[in-house]
């Protein structure tokens, strides 16, 4: 894939962070005129090929807040992948691409109505969730915001830590009694964690107990993010459960879109 010079800018990598093997956050220096909105996804590169005119491209959703002065991102490195090899090597220092459009219709702001913000994750799939629930308007918007991060192991919920510091985030600290969020490790029983598909969680009850919201077409807003299958199975198991997809001249209960 080929950009013109004009259709991103080179940014400097701030600083990066390798959580595990395959966990790695980092963070990118932020042009004055990027503007993206939670849940967007932005176009990072690297310049291939031996004469430099080539182009590696690949999304990712910001996990940054829409205020902030850097891009934050978070990758799960794929063993193989030829942007993962190239995401391994980074240091702070190196340079990166960053299309100068952000992309997505991911947004709470969609939804004209609801009460509970219901976000269902697997992976990578909580990105934007992270981005969205530093929005001051998003708290004010809804009653509860409810956040489930699904993974294999309990050495893969490397957010738990950042979402308890919330409670000292000096825009939401106010609001934090609205949040509810459960873990979930589908491969081992954790202490603190439910333990089962999120699929199954919705059939039989055991997600909304957790979040002590009753899940209804009058209040209930699911955005759903994550490895394609569970999107689809969780997409699925909302409609069987009543629930109907959200489109601009119909609106309905949920928006879906698959981790990067």
């Amino acid at each position: 894939m080929t950009t013109s010079e004009n259709k991103f800018t080179e940014e400097e990598v701030l600083w990066v962070k390798q959580h595990s093997p395959k966990h790695l956050t980092f963070a990118v220096s932020r042009p004055e005129a990027y503007r993206f909105s939670a849940g967007q996804f932005a176009r990072l590169g690297f310049r291939a090929g031996t004469d430099g005119n080539g182009f590696i491209w690949r999304a990712y959703s910001m996990i940054s807040a829409e205020y902030a002065d850097t891009l934050e991102f978070f990758v799960i490195l794929i063993d193989g992948g030829e942007m993962s090899a190239r995401l391994t090597a980074l240091q702070a220092g190196d340079r990166i691409l960053l299309d100068k459009t952000a992309q997505g219709f991911f947004l709470p702001g969609r939804f004209p109505d609801g009460k509970d913000l219901i976000m269902l994750s697997t992976g990578s799939g909580i990105a934007p969730f992270l981005s969205i629930i530093q929005q001051p308007a998003v708290w004010e918007r809804f009653d509860t915001l409810a956040l489930a991060h699904s993974v294999s192991f309990a050495r893969d919920l490397i957010f738990n830590d950042w979402i308890r510091g919330l409670s000292d985030h000096p825009l939401i600290a106010e609001h934090i009694g609205k949040l509810r969020f459960v873990p979930i490790t589908t491969r081992e029983t954790t202490e603190g964690a439910l333990s089962c598909r999120l699929p199954e969680l919705l059939k039989n009850g055991r997600l909304a107990q957790a979040f002590q919201r009753p899940f209804t077409p009058a209040d209930s807003r699911f955005m759903i993010c994550g490895n394609p299958q569970m999107v689809q199975d969780v997409f699925k198991t909302l409609l069987e459960m009543g629930f109907a997809m959200h489109r601009n001249k119909l609106p309905g209960q949920i928006m879906m879109e698959n981790g990067f």
